[in-house]
């Protein structure tokens, strides 16, 4: 439990494609011929911001956008806030979403005070949403509840259910913050992944300043489900189920590519199917006689590709794909001075080219035996640069973040996820309490960073590479981070280790390997790479071979850098790799007796050719009992980034 005061930001969600796919998709419970939901959702620069912290009862201030300043406080008793709920209004959400949570957890008051409010409310930006997942997030942290984000989302939505809104599935999804979020609704089954972007996306969405009922869209075209009694509600079956699924799978292909005039066209063509096969469900509020003035404008051609409806569509909001930034900011001048309306820019940064990192940790350590019989040595203590002693993992976990990774995959052995999970459980009340106020600070970190893991599993220790081989799924044929679990670095640059390799891929695209210099006498303990530096800074360099654990002599003579002996300790592997690897195991094709790595990265060089980082930095080693003593003497006297 957390006493402290919290920070928190919740933005606004875009639906900027697949608008009623959440709520159509999730009849098909009832009725299995319905076509699952699809949708693509963008979170808002706009928002709510506030603070909360724990008190006796359920407290709420909030200061909408115009200024305005209301208040509301209930007794913490769970039959009342579902009350509460029930009959509706601002105040219902927080109430609702208290009321599921205590259903579930011995959580008791909080107090949230929304101090800026920039989201405006009923424009289809889903601000009820948004004010749903603030509450969850905040009785997530401060009880310590150990939601993940899903957690969160899962909460915000049953709490919303209790109110009179019962919006559909993708309304919460602003839980995930940055980036476009790719949802299928299948039933009561969500399936989300962050969408691919090519290039930087330049959306503007403004407030149409009229007037439309979000329920009485819902009640009008949820008389089409969950089965058609007529040609028009057949129709709508197929625009929500087919005819959804193939644009949507169009635009995340345009999106991938960075095309924003494809996606310009997508919206324009979406627009004209729902209004010539929703529309006419639900004729008053559906006809949007705004929306359609100002997406008719002439004045909006030399800005945009395209445009369409928001959300519930109706005369609430409309959103555009503009040309580039510049055009981005006429647009949003245009707007406000030529047709009065308020609007707000979302711009879609390009997607980073990795944000998913692979770290295997099943190995027996027997190199630290027997230290190794009662700790894994991916837990051995470290001194880190802030002065904490932190488990060797953790410090490697700070280093994939800070470098922009959001998923890990840790590779571990059956029956060990308890182990890993312990170190980001929250401590016993009579413990934690103890804490001074920057380690329980440091707790609500470690809370944070459970929700980046997933575990893959290697029944049998085959190798390297097969370990390695584990994590296939997880990637989803992505470019992946692999680090090792036994190796912890400083940089010697304004980038982390892991940031240098991958900017490095970011410009080669291919199979690009983390690369240190290392004494000759050492190349029989590691994979040494040959190749030719390809810049004047001799540091990235492409590479002809890689052999594991090569004779000195060897090496001397095939191996080498420009006379320089470099040995592979970081990876971003591409699907070839896994592919390659998939092939070798299948082959039964083994090195020193396991399923090695190193081979599939010289095949994957030899055919398609690999580069090597040499990074600028210092490992560290906690794999050998010298080198580990070694790292507990050094490790915090370096510069870390």
């Amino acid at each position: 439990m957390n006493n402290e005061k919290i920070e928190l930001f919740v933005p606004g969600r875009l639906c900027l494609f697949g608008e009623h796919s959440d709520w159509a998709g999730q009849m098909r419970k009832f009725n299995s011929s319905i076509v699952p939901g699809q949708a693509l959702v963008a979170c808002t620069e706009e928002g709510i911001y506030a603070t909360a912290r724990i008190c006796d009862s359920l407290k709420l201030r909030t200061v909408a956008p115009d200024g305005t300043v209301t208040s509301f406080e209930h007794p913490f008793r769970s039959d009342e806030l579902r009350q509460i709920a029930s009959e509706g209004g601002y105040f219902s959400y927080i109430a609702g979403v208290a009321a599921y949570i205590s259903t579930y957890y011995d959580i008791g008051g909080i107090e949230i005070d929304c101090y800026k409010t920039t989201l405006p409310t009923k424009k289809g930006l889903s601000s009820s949403a948004a004010v749903c997942v603030l509450t969850a997030r905040a009785f997530n942290l401060l009880y310590g509840l150990n939601l993940t984000v899903r957690g969160e989302m899962e909460s915000a939505y049953y709490g919303e259910q209790m109110t009179p809104s019962r919006c559909g599935r993708l309304d919460q999804v602003c839980a995930y913050g940055k980036g476009i979020m790719h949802i299928r609704f299948d039933g009561d089954h969500l399936d989300i992944h962050r969408a691919q972007v090519g290039a930087p996306l330049h959306f503007v969405f403004a407030d149409l300043m009229a007037q439309k009922d979000t329920m009485a869209i819902l009640q009008d075209l949820n008389a089409a489900y969950p089965y058609p009694r007529s040609d028009a509600h057949r129709a709508l079956h197929e625009l929500l189920g087919r005819n959804n699924e193939r644009n949507i799978n169009r635009v995340a292909d345009a999106m991938k590519d960075g095309d924003a005039a494809l996606i310009g066209a997508l919206m324009k063509e979406a627009q004209e199917q729902f209004d010539k096969y929703a529309a006419p469900l639900s004729p008053l509020e559906l006809k949007a006689e705004k929306l359609h003035s100002v997406l008719d404008d002439p004045g909006l051609a030399k800005w945009i590709y395209g445009g369409k409806g928001v959300g519930s569509q109706g005369d609430g909001s409309v959103q555009f794909i503009a040309k580039d930034e510049q055009a981005q900011q006429q647009l949003k001048t245009y707007l406000a001075d030529e047709l009065g309306l308020d609007s707000y820019n979302v711009t879609i940064p390009k997607t980073k080219a990795v944000t998913k990192a692979v770290i295997p940790v099943a190995g027996y350590g027997t190199r630290m035996y027997p230290v190794t019989k009662l700790i894994k040595k991916e837990f051995f203590p470290v001194i880190d640069a802030d002065g904490y002693a932190k488990p060797v993992l953790l410090i490697i976990l700070d280093e994939l973040i800070n470098a922009g990774i959001e998923e890990i995959c840790l590779i571990i052995r059956p029956g060990e996820e308890e182990l890993y999970l312990s170190l980001f459980r929250k401590l016993q009340e009579d413990h934690g309490s103890k804490l001074p106020s920057n380690l329980k600070s440091f707790e609500s970190k470690l809370r944070l960073l459970k929700d980046k893991l997933v575990f893959a599993y290697q029944e049998q220790m085959l190798g390297f590479g097969h370990a390695v081989l584990q994590s296939a799924k997880f990637t989803e044929g992505e470019p992946v981070l692999l680090v090792l679990g036994d190796h912890i670095y400083h940089s010697k640059t304004g980038q982390n280790c892991a940031a240098q390799l991958i900017e490095a891929f970011e410009k080669t695209e291919q199979l690009t390997i983390g690369m240190f210099e290392i004494p000759s006498e050492d190349t029989p303990k590691y994979g040494v790479v040959s190749g030719d530096f390809v810049g004047a800074d001799k540091r990235l360099a492409r590479l002809n071979s890689i052999i594991e654990k090569p004779q000195i002599s060897y090496a001397k003579s095939n191996l080498g850098i420009d006379g320089r002996q470099c040995a592979v300790f970081m990876y971003v592997l591409t699907p070839a790799v896994y592919e390659t690897l998939g092939k070798q195991y299948k082959d039964g094709k083994t090195e020193f007796g396991e399923f090695q790595l190193t081979p599939a990265l010289d095949a994957v060089a030899d055919k398609s050719g690999a580069y090597g980082m040499l990074i600028d930095g210092e490992r560290f080693d906690v794999g050998l009992p010298d080198k580990y003593r070694e790292t507990v003497s050094r490790y915090r006297k370096g510069s870390k980034v």
